[in-house]
């Protein structure tokens, strides 16, 4: 069993910028892809980032693309995710998840954080 906690969530001005780093129990972190979701008030979950394994491959949500960045240490068995020029639609619980493939879909992770606030003022 995994377990994962986010942290790094917060409220910072448009333009502004937050790192998430999210920490798993356990041994088997090395061998989990892990990804970022979010999910703002009223809207569906929605993916953000993925990375591979080693942290060789990177995936990307067309809508943080170029302002975002994830990042893992295996050594630390932790993922973050570098959050750049954040603007208010960034506004959301953002989520951890990780399971056996890199992936956008939700259903392709088993174990799942319990979130992080992050809300971006105008």
């Amino acid at each position: 069993q995994v377990q994962l906690v986010e942290s790094g969530g917060g409220v910072v001005q448009a333009g502004g910028s937050l790192r998430l780093s999210c920490a798993a129990s356990g041994r088997t972190f090395s061998r989990l892809a892990m990804g970022w979701f979010r999910q703002a008030p009223g809207k569906e979950r929605e993916f953000v980032a993925a990375i591979s394994q080693s942290g060789g491959g990177t995936t990307y949500a067309d809508s943080v693309k170029g302002r975002f960045t994830i990042s893992r240490d295996n050594a630390k068995n932790t993922v973050y995710l570098q959050m750049n020029s954040l603007k208010p639609e960034d506004t959301a619980v953002y989520y951890c998840a990780g399971g056996p493939f890199r992936s956008a879909q939700g259903r392709g992770y088993d174990y799942w954080g319990q979130g992080t606030q992050v809300t971006v003022s105008s």
